[in-house]
């Protein structure tokens, strides 16, 4: 039943926990409303033919619905829609909520190519590898203008804005590849904006990520021998940046209070902003405070953060990130960034 529907309706094989749950949604909606299409269909047809009017001077009866009857129609199509929304609430909390121990993935979306990076390494360009049967979070920016990441075989959709992470995640049930591609029009070669997710067995994705890690600090040891940031991951990048870019003259990374908020246990933590709101400091957040600080303050602080849109690069705001979040719990070391 299921096969028939998805080639009727022109889907794509699923190919991921999530492509199963909007699928199900889907037919429902479906057979729904072709039921109910139907149905009025031939009571419409039954009226045509039954009350049809046979002479010139007949004139319609007037009719006076019972109170039960425009309950009923009043009814039905409620629990229907309620059912529905019921449905799709439950399923879109669950796909916003990725667990916790999710593979974390950067995808940077720049005209036009996806380029994709693992918080220890590798990079890719334009292939997207990851295990199956395990969940996956992709974190989404953007480099120029919006892209949209669109894996139709896993029914995830996600838009990648300049200046801001946002996510989403999935959990490949079969091995293979599928196609990724850029949902959103971004300019005249936004049709030659494809990628690749390759879904491999557990053992063969950590065995590719070795060797794949190793290969690029190689390559990178190659090319410049007296750089030690070759065997940097993003954490310890992120640790050299806010060194370089002075992060330490307003946030500290030990818990002490000073011109900002403390670095040390920030991500996931919740935050009171001067509007009284209450947010997570999750990517997006993180991201959004370096690149327009003024949108989101935190009450309490009252210095004024500069801008650091073109300023950091979306690597570089990866490897921050990636960096305050390896300090959520960690001990006041000595010597640490004050």
């Amino acid at each position: 039943m299921t096969q028939w529907l998805r080639e009727l309706l022109f889907l794509p094989e699923r190919a991921s926990t999530f492509a199963d749950r909007v699928d199900a949604l889907h037919y429902q909606v479906f057979l729904t409303t072709m039921g109910v299409w139907a149905v009025i269909t031939l009571v419409m047809g039954y009226f045509f033919v039954r009350f049809r009017r046979k002479r010139v001077e007949q004139s319609t009866e007037p009719f006076h619905p019972p109170l039960s009857m425009e309950v009923f129609f009043v009814a039905v199509p409620l629990v229907v829609f309620l059912g529905w929304f019921t449905i799709g609430f439950r399923d879109f909390t669950w796909y916003r909520n990725p667990p916790p121990d999710a593979i974390d993935v950067y995808a940077t979306g720049k005209k036009w190519m996806w380029k994709f990076t693992y918080p220890e390494g590798p990079n890719a360009i334009d292939t997207l590898h990851v295990p199956v049967g395990r969940p996956v979070r992709v974190l989404i920016t953007s480099r120029d203008v919006i892209h949209s990441f669109f894996v139709p075989a896993f029914r995830v959709k996600q838009d990648a804005i300049p200046g801001r992470y946002t996510e989403t995640w999935f959990i490949a049930t079969r091995t293979g590849v599928f196609d990724v591609f850029c949902a959103e029009y971004c300019g005249l070669s936004h049709s030659r904006m494809l990628g690749k997710v390759v879904v491999m067995p557990v053992e063969e994705f950590e065995d590719w990520r070795a060797a794949e890690r190793e290969q690029s600090f190689a390559a990178r040891l190659d090319a410049d021998p007296t750089r030690d940031e070759a065997r940097a991951t993003l954490v310890t990048q992120g640790e050299r940046l806010a060194l370089e870019k002075g992060c330490g003259r307003c946030h500290t990374v030990d818990g002490t209070p000073h011109l900002g908020p403390t670095w040390r246990g920030l991500y996931r933590s919740m935050q009171t902003l001067t509007t009284g709101e209450n947010v997570v400091a999750d990517e997006a957040y993180l991201t959004r405070s370096m690149m327009n600080p003024g949108a989101q303050k935190v009450a309490g602080y009252f210095t004024d953060m500069p801008s650091y849109f073109g300023l950091l690069t979306n690597a570089e705001a990866a490897a921050l990130v990636e960096y305050i979040k390896s300090l959520k719990g960690e001990e006041p070391a000595p010597g640490a960034m004050r």
